[in-house]
């Protein structure tokens, strides 16, 4: 099984990474999703759902094999504990593993310079300034609602169905016109 770990913490965004993670835990794709915290106590999302997490940054395997990084969105990213995550981050990075951010989590990546060398989004360019202090990416900034460049995705706050198609995308999970029949499907009801 490839392993897709989910970062979380108390306050995150729930519905920004339900739509994809439905998607790859389902029995055939080959893919298995867990989640990963800077401890093992549980986290409560936005949307009240209490998740115990399978990892805490303190006992995860370095070696184990990881295929994606997903980081939700969420109230807690500005919190000074949860700025632990960057080593895990950066683990990734160093390893060529694909990270995708949305809302929130990528202005946290911003505030660590991981936005800088990729075309990237956020909530906007003016929050993202002003949220992160240490961000130097404005150049490489695109106003949409998800960006996919490289080893990076990130989305919007708003863009939980398109962050979700590029993640998908990146790990092949569905042919082109499967992917798109499943976006259409979310996005307008029904499929065109």
């Amino acid at each position: 099984m490839k392993n897709i770990l989910v970062f979380i913490i108390d306050g995150f965004a729930d519905w920004e990474a339900s739509y994809v993670t439905a998607e790859l835990n389902k029995p055939g794709t080959g893919f298995q999703v867990q989640t990963i915290a800077i401890d093992k106590n549980p986290k409560k999302s936005m949307g009240g759902l209490t998740v115990l997490p399978d990892y805490s940054l303190l006992d995860f395997p370095f070696d184990l094999e990881i295929t994606m990084l997903i980081i939700p969105g969420g109230t807690g990213w500005k919190e000074e504990k949860n700025q632990q995550a960057k080593k895990l981050v950066e683990f990734c990075f160093t390893e060529d593993i694909p990270v995708a951010a949305i809302c929130d989590a990528t202005t946290f990546l911003g505030n660590h310079g991981f936005l800088e060398q990729y075309n990237h989004t956020g909530n906007s360019l003016a929050y993202l300034k002003e949220a992160a202090p240490n961000y130097k990416g404005d150049e490489k900034y695109i106003d949409q609602q998800s960006v996919s460049d490289g080893s990076l995705i990130t989305a919007n706050g708003t863009g939980a169905l398109e962050f979700s198609r590029d993640i998908l995308c990146k790990l092949a999970v569905l042919e082109k016109k499967e992917l798109k029949e499943w976006y259409d499907l979310f996005k307008k009801g029904f499929i065109v």
